[in-house]
């Protein structure tokens, strides 16, 4: 979520669920405002003017980042196997089995064949 507010912002609480297809709860919120990586941002011009989140100079330093500019291209991160913008908007993130470039494992125990394949 601090990814998508990072690229996304200004950005409102409505919109980061929309984005990831579920709620996105309060204290969520709450506890990146404390960690100080987000703050409040210009009121949303849409109806009921809601708060938008933007990232702050702690989230910038704490990243190694100057500038929001300073951030990973989507385009980059995509290429580098590091972020699927679609999986992202399906609300889905890698499990590391995903992250893993040995397709020849199976990951399923049960399914898994004995070394000796049953001569044993």
């Amino acid at each position: 979520m601090l990814a998508c507010i990072a690229y996304y912002q200004p950005i409102t609480r409505g919109e980061l669920s929309s984005f990831f297809g579920k709620e996105v709860s309060r204290d969520l919120i709450g506890a990146l405002r404390s960690l100080g990586f987000i703050a409040a941002g210009p009121r949303s011009p849409t109806p009921g003017a809601p708060y938008t989140y933007v990232t702050t100079k702690e989230f910038l330093s704490h990243f190694g980042f100057d500038t929001s500019r300073d951030l990973p291209d989507m385009e980059a991160l995509e290429d580098a196997g590091l972020l699927s913008k679609d999986r992202l908007l399906a609300g889905e993130f890698p499990a590391p089995a995903d992250l893993d470039d040995d397709d020849d494992e199976i990951s399923d125990p049960e399914t898994r064949e004995s070394p000796d394949n049953g001569a044993g």
